[in-house]
Order: C-alpha cells, then structure tokens, then sequence
C-alpha cells in the first residue's frame, strides 16, 4: 500500500480517536458540573471499621496468595511481571495485586444485611473464600492471559455488589461468559436456580468448553441439556464420556434421553471401529447408514478417506469438527507416506494419489500444511489441477465450499503455484476470489485469528505486484467499511495487515525493521537483545526436547555435532538428560533430554522439566526437534520466559498462537514444511556463536550469514529457503499486534 493509502488510514484513525476523546471529555465535564459526585460504599479505598478477627484469617489466606503471585517472576516488588510489554505486566499487576485489595476493603465496609438468614460475618466470609480459591487458581494456572484475569476480577467485583444489591439473578442472565461460570463455584454455591442458568447458558454458548467440564455438574439435572448441545457440536467428547470408565461420567451420558445422545451410546456399544464410525453419525442418526454399514467402509483406507470427503463436500455441519478432524488425520497418512518416499521416483512417490479426486487432493494439502514437503505439496497439485479438468479453479472451490480457502491460497503462494491456480479460471472469477480472500476478516470472535493470519502470511510470499497492488486496495476498501460499520476487529485487522503488507517491503535491514517495530508499538522484530536472555541469572539457558523414534535418535546424534569443538563445550549425561555447558566464552548451559525409546520418551522431558523448575532454572530457549505430532508435547511445556522459540516445523496459526500463548515475548523460527536435521544444525549454531561472544541477537544479520552459507549448498538451499526468520514471520507479528492493540483500546 502507498503512503497516501498509509496516511489516509492512520489519519482516520486518529481523527476517531480524538473526537472519541474530545466527545467523552465534554460528557465529563457537563456531568461534573451537573451532578456532583457521591463517593459510593464500594469505592472507598479505606476500612471503615477493623476487620474482626473471624474473619482476618481469610484475609491472610488471600495476602499469602497475591505474594505468592507477586513472586511468580523472582521478586517480590508489587510488580508481577508478564512480558516485555507493559501493558500486559501492568494489567495483571493491577488485577491481582490493587483490585483484589480493594475488593477486600469493600467487602469489609459493606454494611450489615442479614436477608435470607445469614449473619453478616457468613456472607463476608463467602465472598472472602471466593476471591481467595479466585487467587489459588490464578497460581496454579501454568497459562496466564492477564486480560482475562483482568476481567474475572471486574466480574467478582460486579457479581459481589450485584448479591449485596439483591439483584444476583439479573447479573447472572446479563452476564452469560466464562468470567460468571468461574466465579459461580462459590457465589452461586447456595442458588441451585441460577447455577443451573450459567451452566445450561454457557452450555449453548460454547459446548465445547462445557462438556469438558462435565464432572463439576454430571450428577446435576441440567446435565442432559448440556451434553445434549454438545453431542451436536462435539459428539466425540460425548462418545468419550460414554465409554469412560469413570461411572459418574458415563452414567450422565447413558442416562440422557436426546436422540442423538442414544445414537453415540449405540456407536459406543455395537461398532467395531467406534472412533472411525463417529464421524458418520449424521448419517446413523438421520438413517443413511448403518453403523455395520460404516464398519465395513472403515476397513478399506482408500474407501473410507473418499467418503470423509464427501461429509465435506455434502456440508453437513452436524459433528462437523469430527469429521473434520478424521479426515485431517487421515490426509496426514498420505503427507508422511510421499514424505517418505521424496527419494523415489514420482510414479513410485505418488502412486498413493492415483484414484483420488481433484477435492480428495485439495483436502490432504490443506488438512496436511504442518507436515507437507514442497516437492510433496508440489507434486500433488500438480495432480490435482490434471485432475481437476475441465473444472476451473472457481469450480472446485465452489465444490469444497471453500473450506479453509484462505489457507489453500497462502500455500499457494508460498510455493509459488498461485498464478498457476488463478490461471485456471476468468479474469471475472480471479477477481471475484481474491476479492473473497480479503473480505470478511471482521466476523467471528475477537480471538479467532485463522484467516487474517493466513492472509498475512500469503502476502509476504506473493511476487506479483499488480496482484499485491490489488490486494493492498482490498485492504483499504475493508478497513473502511469496517470504520463505517464500527467493527473493532476489522479496524485493527485491516489497519495491522495495511501496515504488515507495506512494511514487509523493505524488511532486510535493521532500520526497516526497527521503523516496523516502532510503527507497530511492538518490542523489536528484528533482534533479541542478551540481556533478555539472562533472565535474572548470568548464564543462558536452553532446553531442547527430542523424541524417541528413529528420526529423534538420528536428531540427537546430529545435533550433538554442534558441540564437539574441542577447548569449547563440555557434555555431560544424567539418566534422562545431557547437558552442554560453555566452557570458553559466555556461560551458556543448554539441557536435553535423551531420545530415549517410545513412551519413556516422555517420563525423560517430564523429569528434565520438574529438575529444571525444582532447581529454579527457566530456559529461555526452546528447541523442538523432532515430527509435528510431536508438538503439543513442546507447546504444553512453553512458558512466559521462552524469548526464541525453535519449532523448526509447523508454522500454521493454531501453533503460533499457542506458543505466544505461553510466551508473549517469543521470537518464532518456524519452516513452511518438516525440519530438516542439515538446515536446523547450522541455524542453531549461528546463534549460539552469538551467545558466546555475548552478542544480541540480530537475525537479519544471521539471517544474511546463513544465506551466505546455504548458497555454497545448492542441494540444501530450497530446504532453508522454507525456514521463515522472526522478523519475516508475518503471521506471529500480526498476531502480537493485534493482541497488543485490542488489549491496549479494553485498558481505555
């Protein structure tokens, strides 16, 4: 996008804020000379009576609590520090530390009111032993997001003038969410009627999360009524409750009377293959198939992947995330399998493709992104585009109904196939689509980033201008009709991918992306400054985690090789772990667990983990080495500490965000398809020949050496080509600047 196009935007921007500004001044004005303010009970910020000695022990139980959390990072100052972003250490510090504080006075000060039976010192007590297990879940929490701890406490604060006020009811049908279900373990302990309101509320809301949560009410009347909402969202949550072995579970479930409950129970209790028929429950319950019909289609691969795609193509939303999920699991057996075969000749790489369709083929490389080669992604659209004949490119997206259509196009353009694509169809439709791609970023929740990031990552790959141009335009055309419609998400959506996609021009030097940083209001893109990696200590810490198939046993071996420099590193080995210590240059201390065999694999991470955490030592590199299924195994073990993460695979959305869930401050290094041992080793070795010399890390700088370097390797080069720098990961920007905008305009 232009500068005028940049100008014009951020001049909206600013004009909406300061009228927004100027009007809310004027209102605060006239109000304060019309209506002199009244300091309510709730808002004095001393006792007014001492608090008796009944009730000083909860007190103290809370106290213990925000110390325990003001200590959370190392000190205690009345500072409980989250990221190198303020914003986010000040909310939490005021959630946890001076709002519960003052929610502690005003509930002293709150005057007696013995309705319905209790004393005073009662009632005082249960909102003092709701804000304490508040506190005791806030520190066992190994995820902290600030604002919605930030919110929880609001909704505690509300919910407990809203009881002294004998409208706890009302509160609870205005305020449906997850902040009035967490708060209602205790609040709502004594009214069935309005616990039952939140559970079955939420249950409709958002049956994914309550389902669950089905053991805190399983034994409740309402339970039926959630579990039924869920099986039409979720059915494979209430197929895992029906065949649980925790009776309280499964009884709740068999002992519900919803059709389509009884359907699941039946798949549970007569299937053969329970967990491949489950996604033909629709078709059970509305009596398409039998359940033996479904079993027997199960048994061919080939069979029963076509028919997952035709749930698709029938677009069915009935257990549509079960299905869904089948049928990426099943695409992924047809990724590893070319995967494997990227030595073989095509006839024998690609043979797995022969008989599959032209939408069977668009599924397993959007459904295989994590984990799919470029020669693998290449060769099956090559396949699929024969096999699309004579449809057009519009034709079979109309077919798919678009499904995950976005990330299909940044795929595309991140192995340059895109033009081909759109050569398939009219000027008319390419428009028309690109059209699409842009449009419509604005729906959804707030937090659902999927298809904006996926767009944000296209564009730093596409190489057209005239199409870059075009979508520069659609961009600006959205964010205005965004501005016009007051749409919050798409105004920071649109202005942050105006932004993104004018910036990433000129990202290959230190000033450019220090100027994006700064444009942003983000902590430096391009470079990890040392100190940072210290932590509160002198030395830098690492941990590496690998698997123990073959592939982690090979991963191991090689990465070993990064250390053997005689004078340099020194290695020694625990039970479970190695560790490599600097014995030249700055201290740097990096902790592995070993590749031991499959499922010990795990106990060794875990005891690498509690030594760690019970030693006080918090690495702030991680390095994942080994398949993308793997992962979640390395995401869970993520922590607000971690400044530069290594995945070295699986560079989609849902890993970026949920490893900047865990650590905000993350600087990502991830790779358009499976690391590769050759390319990772000198990676990592790039940076730890930082480390020894003290040096920031600047990644532009790394960045350029190992160009450099891989530009003598001609038969490695494509393969690092794939590997996406920090300061050229669009989507993990975008994702921290959105977060840090949306969170900045809820502190207004």
């Amino acid at each position: 996008m232009n500068r005028k196009i940049i100008s014009i935007i951020g001049i909206t921007v600013l004009l909406a804020l300061i009228f927004t500004d100027q009007a809310s001044a004027q209102r605060r004005k006239k109000k304060k000379k019309e209506e002199p303010k009244v300091v309510s009970i709730y808002d004095v910020d001393t006792l007014v009576h001492p608090i008796p000695r009944n009730r000083q022990l909860f007190h103290d139980k809370i106290d213990k609590e925000q110390r325990r959390a003001d200590a959370s990072d190392g000190e205690v100052d009345g500072v409980i520090y989250y990221s190198e972003d303020t914003v986010y250490t000040g909310v939490l510090t005021k959630a946890i530390l001076s709002d519960i504080d003052h929610i502690q006075i005003m509930i002293e000060n709150l005057p007696p009111d013995g309705r319905d039976g209790q004393t005073d010192n009662q009632r005082k007590i249960r909102y003092l032993k709701a804000v304490w297990e508040m506190l005791i879940k806030y520190n066992q929490d190994v995820k902290v997001d600030p604002f919605y701890y930030k919110r929880l406490v609001n909704n505690m604060h509300d919910m407990i003038i809203a009881d002294e006020e004998n409208r706890l009811t009302g509160f609870v049908d205005s305020n449906i969410n997850i902040y009035t279900l967490n708060n209602s373990m205790v609040m709502l302990e004594d009214k069935p009627d309005d616990k039952a309101f939140i559970y079955q509320g939420m249950g409709k809301k958002d049956p994914r999360l309550m389902i669950k949560r089905l053991t805190e009410f399983a034994d409740q009347p309402f339970a039926c009524d959630v579990i039924s909402d869920a099986a039409r969202v979720v059915p494979s949550a209430v197929f895992n409750y029906a065949s649980s072995t925790d009776f309280k579970l499964r009884n709740a479930v068999r002992n519900c009377s919803d059709p389509l409950v009884q359907t699941i129970v039946s798949i549970a209790d007569k299937s053969r293959a329970p967990l491949k028929v489950m996604p033909f429950l629709s078709d059970i319950y509305n009596k398409k198939m039998t359940i033996e019909e479904v079993d027997k289609l199960a048994e061919d691969p080939e069979l029963y992947f076509k028919a997952l795609v035709n749930l698709k193509l029938e677009h069915d939303t009935l257990g549509s995330f079960t299905y869904s999920d089948e049928l990426a699991y099943r695409a992924l057996t047809y990724v590893r399998e070319m995967d494997d075969l990227h030595e073989s000749p095509d006839p024998v790489r690609f043979k797995c493709l022969e008989k599959l369709s032209a939408p069977d083929l668009y599924f397993i490389m959007v459904d295989g992104q994590d984990e799919i080669y470029t020669s693998s992604f290449l060769g099956t659209f090559k396949r699929m585009l024969e096999k699309m004949k004579p449809m057009t490119g519009k034709e079979l997206l109309d077919t798919v109904y678009y499904d995950h259509f976005r990330t299909f196009i940044r795929m595309c353009a991140g192995f340059n196939t895109l033009s081909e694509f759109l050569a398939t169809m009219s000027e008319d439709n390419k428009t028309q689509l690109m059209t699409k791609f842009i449009a419509g970023l604005e729906k959804g929740k707030e937090d659902d980033l999927e298809d904006a990031v996926d767009v944000a990552d296209a564009f730093g790959s596409i190489k057209d201008s005239s199409l870059a141009s075009f979508l520069e335009l659609q961009v600006k055309k959205n964010y205005e009709l965004s501005f016009k419609e007051n749409s919050r998400k798409g105004v920071i959506v649109y202005g942050l991918l105006a932004t993104l996609f004018h910036g990433s021009k000129g990202l290959n030097n230190d000033e450019a992306a220090a100027q994006q940083s700064a444009v942003l209001k983000l902590p430096p893109i391009n470079l990890v400054p040392y100190k940072s990696l210290l932590g509160d200590t002198d030395v830098v810490f690492e941990q590496v985690f690998f698997f123990g198939d073959e592939d982690g046993k090979n991963s191991f071996a090689s990465f070993l090789t990064n250390f053997k420099e005689p004078g340099k590193w020194k290695i020694t080995y625990d039970k479970y772990w190695a560790v490599i210590a600097s014995t030249k240059g700055k201290p740097i201390v990096i902790y592995a667990n070993l590749p031991i065999p499959e499922p010990d694999d795990e106990d060794a991470q875990n005891r690498l983990c509690k030594y760690l955490d019970d030693n006080n030592i918090h690495p702030t590199i991680v390095i994942h080495r080994g398949h993308s299924y793997h992962l979640p195994l390395t995401l869970d073990k993520l922590a607000k500490q971690d400044k530069i993460v290594i995945l070295g695979s699986c560079g989609g959305y849902h890993n970026l965000s949920i490893v900047l869930d865990h650590s905000p401050d993350a600087h990502i290094i991830s790779s358009k398809q499976t690391g590769t041992m050759s390319v990772n080793e000198p990676i990592i070795k790039a940076i730890e020949d930082q480390l020894l010399e003290g040096h920031d890390i600047n990644w532009i700088s790394i960045w350029k050496g190992l160009d450099e370097y891989f530009a003598k390797k001609p038969d490695l080069e494509d393969k690092f080509s794939d590997y996406v720098p920090p300061y050229r990961n669009l989507g993990a920007i975008f994702i921290k600047a959105y977060r840090r905008i949306l969170n900045n305009e809820d502190q207004m």
